[in-house]
């Protein structure tokens, strides 16, 4: 590694940002990071959090979860139980973000099998190979009678799934 052209990833010293349009883009990513590490907080550790910063123009941002009024009452009175109200409007903001992350891997499973099939498809046509759509022209009467029976179902295994997945998105809502 003697010959190394680049310098790497280097420590940043620690001063103001004296260029505005740097500060402020340098503000955007740290709050996106911020952002993203207290939900890892709140879904790994079930935590209640609350973060308010205010950008260079002044703008105020916040984190606040299950609900702003939780997050203040513990912090107050970090001995109390919360109103019923509040557990119960708290609940109901937990499990939202439990089903909304529970989508959200679902998405990422789906995508990552469809990345799959594309590299397949890539190296089907690398290789030269038909796929069993290309070649069913070929097929006998039987053969035909059986995909046509085979496609029926799974389009409406696939609408029923849609009706579903609309139905659950539009109760998220």
């Amino acid at each position: 590694m003697e010959n190394r052209q680049t310098r790497g990833r280097q420590k940043i010293p620690m001063s103001k940002i004296e260029n505005e349009d740097d500060r402020c883009v340098t503000f955007s990513k740290r709050r996106s990071g911020l952002y993203k590490k207290a939900s890892e907080l709140v879904a790994l550790c079930d935590v209640d959090i609350g973060i308010i910063f205010f950008s260079p123009t002044g703008k105020p941002y916040s984190f606040l979860h299950p609900t702003a009024e939780a997050v203040i009452d513990r912090f107050l009175n970090p001995n109390s139980q919360l109103s019923e109200s509040t557990h119960l409007i708290a609940v109901d903001s937990r499990n939202k973000v439990n089903e909304l992350n529970n989508l959200g891997n679902e998405l990422m499973s789906i995508e990552e099998a469809a990345r799959a099939q594309a590299l397949q498809l890539d190296e089907m046509k690398v290789n030269g190979q038909k796929g069993w759509w290309e070649s069913i022209d070929q097929f006998n009467k039987e053969e035909v009678t059986r995909y046509e029976a085979w496609l029926k179902n799974n389009i409406s295994k696939m609408n029923s799934r849609l009706k579903q997945l609309e139905n659950e998105a539009s109760s998220s809502l």
